[in-house]
């Protein structure tokens, strides 16, 4: 049961990808501490983590591993860097079977109720002023997300563009140079600003960002609805859904999950 969920959860092709970004683990030079973690087993635990939202501590004993345990390896990957560099290995592999569109990306956010507080929470504005985080997302034109990031509820939209465009990495081509330009950004009116239209024009990016008062909702839809569909795939796993974590870099590092294996998905389908 444990094995086949596990295989389910994180089949042998994405582990493939996994297992090289993970830290080794480092037996103590004395000897004694404990025995060697089977990474393999602790993995699909935390993606169980991530997709079904339930607390640590009932985590299902069929993966092998305790609950303390799956957190304790959790927390050593973030502080790791690990998400990050697993998200750039599946994004590099699905740019080198062409599958990244760079005509257009697309930029927005999504705020959640955080109920522990802690850092990168702050009142939100659209909630009576309750602790929140807010959710930024960077796609390509198809709604695969490539970079992610996370503020306090209360930051205002138009001054994470800036961080969300330069955040994204320089991407394997089916042929040519890696890339990380794409022709144009486009984004609703929270982005607008004279000088965000003046910094993508520095760069030689297109913006195509909604003017306040000028352009209707009917013509942002023709395109909004990308980045909303990515969106709701992230929130899709439901330990995104409202913030639990303490630790701002732990909510972080479950957005990161989060993209990865919603990027694998897409890699799933184009290698079949």
């Amino acid at each position: 049961m444990g094995g086949d969920l596990s295989q389910r959860l994180v089949p042998d092709d994405l582990w493939a990808m996994v297992e090289p970004v993970l830290p080794s683990f480092r037996p103590h030079p004395q000897g004694g501490g404990t025995a060697p973690i089977n990474q393999r087993a602790v993995f699909p635990a935390v993606v169980y983590v991530l997709t079904s939202g339930c607390a640590w501590r009932y985590l299902p004993l069929t993966f092998g591993v305790s609950p303390a345990t799956a957190h304790r390896r959790f927390s050593v990957w973030t502080a790791s860097g690990v998400w990050r560099q697993l998200h750039r290995v599946v994004l590099d592999e699905i740019g080198a079977r062409g599958g990244l569109d760079w005509s257009s990306v697309f930029v927005d956010a999504a705020s959640v109720r955080a109920k522990k507080g802690g850092p990168l929470t702050g009142p939100n504005p659209v909630d009576r002023g309750k602790a929140g985080s807010k959710l930024h997302v960077l796609t390509d034109a198809q709604g695969l997300p490539v970079v992610i990031g996370v503020s306090a509820a209360n930051v205002n939209d138009v001054q994470a563009l800036r961080p969300l465009a330069l955040g994204i990495p320089a991407v394997r081509s089916r042929r040519g140079p890696r890339r990380r330009r794409p022709d144009k950004v486009r984004a609703n009116k929270a982005y607008h600003s004279a000088g965000n239209l003046a910094w993508l024009r520095e760069r030689h990016v297109t913006p195509r960002i909604a003017r306040p008062g000028v352009e209707s909702s009917e013509r942002l839809g023709r395109h909004r609805w990308k980045i909303e569909r990515s969106i709701s795939w992230l929130f899709g796993y439901r330990r995104l859904t409202t913030r639990y974590e303490r630790k701002g870099s732990h909510f972080l590092a479950f957005l990161g999950l989060a993209a990865v294996m919603t990027c694998y998905k897409k890699l799933a389908k184009i290698a079949t």
